[in-house]
């Protein structure tokens, strides 16, 4: 048995959306072109002040790679999302989602630029999420080597074309997603994000 969809649509490229999720429903995260990630954000539905947390997430589970059968905490250390597929293997839960300051401080731009962070914060405004709530996103499909001197890479994704992430909800949420928007983390080319909300 096929189950039901309740929501999909597909991100544009350097964009990004909100809904609410009950718990049980299972979000389906797909690259259609391959090499592009998706900023990952949740907020407990009933306490907005209870945040997807990538330090709990990566203390608890004892691993930087998360995938599947591993569980995504809040800071009040309870489980949010418990991966249930994934195609790729390769996701990133270091850094922080793009913002215009990325954009200045990394790559030298003066003017505006499309950002994770904006994009979330004009999405996630209508269920009362500020932006200065956003914390560090679950960056989907980002490839992030970490050197045994500690340094950071940020390499092309290694999702391909048709990859997924699959995330049961295991408390009733409010959900950010992003199609990314800064060049290194998608191989300085931007595609969009499927995605699809299940029973």
């Amino acid at each position: 048995m096929i189950a039901p969809v309740r929501t999909a649509g597909r991100l544009p490229p350097q964009s990004g959306t909100a809904f609410e999720m009950a718990r049980g429903e299972v979000l389906t995260i797909v690259d259609p072109e391959g090499e592009q990630v998706s900023d990952l954000v949740a907020f407990a539905r009933a306490d907005r002040s209870e945040v997807l947390s990538s330090g709990r997430s990566l203390d608890y589970n004892a691993t930087l790679r998360l995938t599947t059968g591993h569980v995504l905490y809040s800071g009040a250390s309870r489980a949010m999302f418990t991966i249930v597929e994934d195609t790729v293997g390769r996701h990133d839960f270091l850094l922080t989602p793009c913002s215009g300051d990325t954009f200045r401080i990394i790559y030298g731009y003066e003017g505006p630029h499309p950002s994770c962070l904006d994009n979330l914060a004009r999405a996630l405004a209508p269920f009362a999420v500020a932006l200065a709530a956003i914390p560090t996103t679950f960056n989907v499909f980002m490839n992030v080597d970490v050197a045994p001197s500690g340094a950071l890479r940020v390499l092309p994704p290694l999702s391909r074309a048709g990859d997924r992430l699959r995330l049961r909800a295991e408390m009733d949420l409010v959900v950010g997603l992003t199609a990314c928007s800064a060049e290194m983390s998608n191989n300085y080319r931007f595609k969009p994000i499927d995605y699809e909300v299940s029973a």
